[in-house]
């Protein structure tokens, strides 16, 4: 638990990228980077945990997933999404029916 007025290291997002690349893709273990960089194991196993439930804020590391941002879909995306909509409110309708 932190204590009144404790002070906190914080790190740049270069190290961060730096560090989790290393652990990722080069296989290197959480406590070698400790010594190497002097950073807490827990520190690296949070940045770790948290890159693999929210890979797009690290930029540069690995593929990005996740479906496409509202602003990026075209036309066509929109016109594909209303049909599956409408083709999903038909099948419910139909199930409501059967009952």
């Amino acid at each position: 638990m932190a204590s009144k007025g404790q002070k906190y290291e914080k790190y740049t997002i270069e190290l961060t990228m730096e560090i989790l690349r290393k652990h990722n893709e080069e296989g290197v273990p959480i406590t070698r980077l400790e010594k190497e960089y002097n950073i807490s194991q827990n520190t690296i196993y949070n940045w770790n945990r948290k890159y693999s439930l929210h890979p797009e804020l690290y930029p540069g590391l690995g593929k990005k997933r996740g479906r496409l941002k509202e602003s990026n879909l075209t036309k066509e995306d929109w016109k594909e999404r209303y049909e599956i909509l409408k083709k999903y409110q038909a099948f419910l309708k139909a199930q409501r029916e059967k009952k």
